[in-house]
This record gives C-alpha cells, structure tokens and sequence, in this order.
C-alpha cells in the first residue's frame, strides 16, 4: 500500500493529470508488488467502465448542452429578473435564482458558470458591482448545478456507491435549495452594506402568472426528468434519454434556436466531457480495486468502530477531508477516490444511527449528498477548480480574485454541509416520503 500512494504522490507532484496518475501508481504497484496480478488490468479497466448506469451521464451531459444551445438561460435570467430585481442587489439575486433553476436543468455547475456568467458578469459590471462580487457570486451559485437533481456527480456517486439513483436524486433537493435560500441572504446582505442598485423591474402578480406560464416548459423539465426515476416510470438512463428528447423538443419548436451546427457542437463538446469522466472512472476503479484487495476501506471501517466515534464527529471529520481533497482533486475523481474508502465507515457508524427512517441503507444516501455538496466547494476553489478557470476566461479576472469574491457564498455550502449533518432528515425525508 505505501508503494501505491507514494508513486500516486509522486505522480500529482509531478503534474501528471489525476487519471494517468492512478493508473500509473496501479501499474507501478503491479509491477513491484504483485506482478502476477498484471494479467487483470486490462479486465479491471474495462469492467470499471461496463456499466449501463454510466450511459446516464453523457446524456444528461448532453441534455444539458442542448439546453444551454436552445437559449433558455436568457429566458431564466428575464424570468428571475421580474421575481427579485426590484430587491437591493437586484441582479446578484437574479445570479443565484437563475443557477438555481438552471442548476437543475443542465446539472453541471461548469455549464451553469459559462452560461449564466457570460450574460451576468458583463451586466453587473457595467451597473456598478465590483468585479470581484460579480464573478465570485457566480461561481459560488453554480455549485448548486451539482446539488440540484439531475446531477452529474450524483449519478456518478449512484454508480460508484451501487445506490438509487432515484434516492440520491431526492436527497439532493432540500440540501441544493438549502444553499440558495443562505446565498440569497447573504447576497441581501452585503448589497445592503454596499449599497448596490436596485433594477427598474416591478413585481405585477397578473404578469408573473403570464411569464411563469411561458415559462413552464422550462421549469417542469427537472420534474419531468427526476419524477420519471423517482416513480419508477424509468431507470435514470432511460431519463435521461427522454431528457434529450425533451431538450430536442424545445430547441427545434419551442426556441427554434437549434439547427444541425449547434446540435454538431453539443455532441462534440458532450463525447470530449464524456470521455474525460470515463477516463478517470477507468483508471481509477483499477485503483480502487487494489484498495479493496488490499482490504483497506474493511480495515479503516474496523478501526473506526474501534474508536466509538459519534456519528456527527465522524462526518466532522470527513467534511474537511473532503474540503481539502476537492481543493486539489477534481470532482469525479475525488468521487470515485473517497466513497470506496469512506462508505463503510460511514455504514459501519451510521447504520445505528439512522436505522429509524423508513429507507433502505439511509447512510449512503446521507454521505452522497455530503460528499456532493463539499466538492462542489472544491470546484471553485484554486488550484484545480473548474468553475473558477472558467469564470476567469469569462470576467477576465485572476483567480485569486474571483475566489475571495466567492469566499462568503461558498460559506453557503459548508453551512449546509454541517446542518443536514445535525438533521439528517434534511436529506432523508423526501426519500422516505416518496420511495420508502
């Protein structure tokens, strides 16, 4: 094992990418410690990624990308703009509404960041907002396209943990609108200190009936997506192939802002995401699959029993080691890196705990969404974040700034992290309302 982690030390040292770095710290201990294993690589590799699970993900990515292309964010940002521009701070409260809405519709925090940010920064500059508030506020409320199903690193966690993809998706709302409503607040509240415009927008109830009905084909899609799973009408694949339908749908006849280019590019960009993800799933089920030959999670599990630990002190504990591994760990890595490692000690511990609520295995579905919602702080944090190195194309700023720009929203995140936490039942309830 200290051949294993070393080499995969070395390799992060060095600047080689996460994935090459698990695979080549695999081979490495192969060769050194057990070269008569080497004939199961090429198996591990292709087992890793020979799931029918895993066809989700490049669909809901795509779903995503032709949403983006059928030009409804700008459809969000006006929608948003006549609930809460009249408010001090009126566009930074757009920003967050929006992701909200679009969080759930493209379920990738990196496209919520492009999207709505290439809109946004520009406009909240030319008002008068600092740069840094601006682009920090739009990084920090893309981390809700994380949280709010359909999810990507969600369905990534489903697979990996061998989970409902239905439950976690149930069990990311409530924590993902969790993170909204306090980055609202907060936003209200540094717009009142600093004195940031208000929008010549007024709120008319007959004319947020008209809009909210125009607007209905856009917002239903995450129900229309997630509610097909959760009520057993199809698997999460199956979603998220009627999700690109839907997507279709709207881009051909209802925008009419889709043609055969655009749909070319949404491919192009949907295969490259996809096969970067599948690259790191491979490689690093190699990994883990060593771990588990090596018997490293049971015995991590067996130690901690040992320890007695409450169960709030042990997710403590595994909340800053997911900060600190999402600060220098990519998203689906880290996801596929900590679960095999932490799931059973959190199963060990907290199957006692939450034995109680009407749900099969509650304590996974409880550290998915945990684990989520701490990463997703991760990618808008330097040095690996993705969210910030896309906002910083985009605002022209340096990351360093936009980061201390997002520092009090992401405040948001860990706030979150710690109250569901203390009330499980925040992650809990409408899984066992709607599937226990």
């Amino acid at each position: 094992m200290t051949i294993l982690f070393l080499s995969l030390l070395l390799f992060l040292i060095l600047g080689v990418p996460i994935a090459y770095s698990l695979g080549l710290s695999a081979l490495f201990y192969f060769v050194v410690h057990e070269p008569s294993l080497m004939v199961v690589m090429p198996q591990r590799l292709m087992s890793g990624m020979d799931s029918y699970a895993l066809i989700a993900l490049p669909l809901f990515i795509l779903m995503g990308q032709l949403m983006n292309a059928s030009g409804i964010t700008g459809r969000l940002i006006d929608y948003c703009m006549l609930l809460v521009g009249r408010f001090r701070g009126g566009l930074g409260l757009v920003n967050v509404s929006s992701s909200m809405l679009f969080g759930g519709i493209s379920g990738s925090s990196t496209s919520d960041t492009a999207s709505i940010g290439s809109i946004l920064i520009p406009e909240m500059k030319r008002r008068g907002y600092p740069g840094s508030f601006a682009a920090g506020l739009t990084v920090a409320s893309s981390t809700m396209g994380m949280i709010i199903p359909p999810s990507i690193p969600i369905v990534l966690f489903a697979v990996t943990a061998q989970k409902s993809v239905g439950m976690l998706f149930l069990g990311g709302v409530i924590p993902g609108l969790m993170v909204g409503v306090f980055q609202i607040v907060f936003t209200l509240w540094i717009s009142a200190r600093n004195n940031y415009p208000k929008e010549d927008s007024t709120f008319e109830f007959q004319r947020v009936l008209v809009e909210t009905w125009r607007s209905a084909y856009i917002l239903l899609l995450p129900l229309f997506v997630v509610g097909a799973v959760v009520f057993g009408v199809a698997t999460a694949t199956e979603s998220a192939s009627l999700g690109v339908f839907y997507a279709l749908i709207i881009g051909f006849i209802l925008t009419r802002r889709l043609n055969l280019s655009e749909i070319i590019k949404a491919l192009r960009q949907s295969i490259l995401t996809s096969s970067k993800i599948m690259i790191i799933i491979a490689f690093s089920k190699l990994f883990i699959w060593i771990l588990a030959y090596e018997r490293l999670p049971d015995g991590l599990a067996e130690m901690v029993k040992g320890f007695d630990l409450p169960f709030f002190w042990l997710m403590l504990f595994m909340i800053v080691i997911i900060l600190l591994a999402g600060t220098f760990i990519d998203v689906s890595p880290a996801i596929l890196l900590l679960t095999p490692i932490f799931l059973p000690m959190v199963i060990e511990v907290g199957g006692p705990h939450l034995s109680h609520y009407n749900i099969d295995d509650p304590a996974p579905i409880l550290f998915g969404v945990v684990l989520v919602v701490g990463l997703a702080v991760g990618a808008c944090t330097p040095p690996v974040g993705n969210c910030l190195n896309v906002c910083s194309v985009i605002s022209g700023l340096g990351i360093g700034t936009i980061f201390r720009g997002a520092l009090p929203f992401l405040a948001a995140n860990v706030l979150t992290m710690l109250l569901i936490v203390l009330f499980p039942e925040l992650v809990l309830w409408l899984p066992s309302v709607f599937m226990g």
